[in-house]
């Protein structure tokens, strides 16, 4: 049973695609960077191996002493595990290749499936204030993917404006559908987002089309362009919104994060 006196805890949003190379990882830090900029205090968990997030927001591998291999399979500690980033009101939770093996680890753990839930909702937790936890997941529909879907109150799946686009998006849903079915009855999708999306381009405006006749409202209304500042900022271990605040891609994402804490405002009401 829930406490009643403990605070009201942070959105949590599991930013899954299981299609690499759609701007998932790219997603989880600008969005952040840009919720931040915007008043919010905000964690990333990064649940990819390949520690794409980590790297992104320019924590190096030897100060990843601690990552979310251990807060799930070991209970580590909160404060071993969250990291402090260059980005003021905004902290991550890093991962290295350690959590590739995490599938195999988790199996014979009879809670496997909630260890990543139980994590982010301890009480301990409460110190931090965030407002927003967002989960970087792998590109695979894995365990540690269920494991983020569990443990989030909404899926952000961003989209990338290219051919075969929509095909992979079938099953993505109907795994949220099972995990809403089996574990997490109040998980919804938060909104799907079109990323590299060229404006000059009949394709993407074809894929933005068949987008929204399908899924309607859940698209986004912003659309994240493919924009060069935005693939060079990773390289600087910068969020674009850093490395170069004017960029279309900066403002694509500080839009994109209005119209998210918007949206929460709205159904909060």
């Amino acid at each position: 049973m829930s406490d009643p006196t403990r605070p009201k805890g942070p959105k949590i949003i599991a930013i899954a695609n299981q299609k690499g190379g759609v701007g998932k990882t790219t997603t989880a830090i600008n969005l952040a960077a840009a919720l931040t900029e915007q008043g919010s205090r905000v964690l990333v968990v990064d649940l990819d191996p390949q520690g794409n997030a980590s790297t992104g927001l320019g924590i190096e591998m030897d100060a990843r002493e601690y990552t979310t291999y251990d807060l799930l399979l070991d209970d580590a500690s909160l404060d071993d595990v969250i990291l402090p980033t260059e980005k003021d009101g905004m902290s991550i939770i890093p991962a290295t290749v350690d959590l590739s093996s995490a599938d195999i680890e988790l199996i014979a753990n009879e809670k496997r499936s909630f260890l990543l839930h139980d994590a982010l909702r301890q009480p301990a937790m409460d110190k931090f204030n965030w407002d927003f936890i967002l989960i970087d997941c792998p590109p695979s529909l894995n365990l540690l993917t269920v494991n983020a879907m569990i443990a989030a109150h909404s899926v952000l799946i961003p989209l990338q404006s290219e051919f075969f686009a929509l095909e992979g998006l079938s099953q993505l849903m109907l795994t949220v559908r099972e995990v809403r079915q089996s574990a997490n009855a109040g998980l919804r999708i938060e909104g799907v987002v079109l990323t590299m999306y060229d404006a000059r381009n009949n394709l993407s405006q074809q894929v933005e089309q068949d987008a929204r006749d399908n899924l309607g409202e859940l698209v986004f209304d912003t659309k994240i362009p493919r924009n060069v500042r935005v693939s060079e900022a990773p390289s600087f271990a910068q969020p674009v919104l850093d490395y170069d605040p004017a960029s279309k891609g900066a403002e694509a994402y500080r839009t994109l994060a209005k119209e998210l804490v918007a949206k929460n405002l709205r159904t909060a009401a």
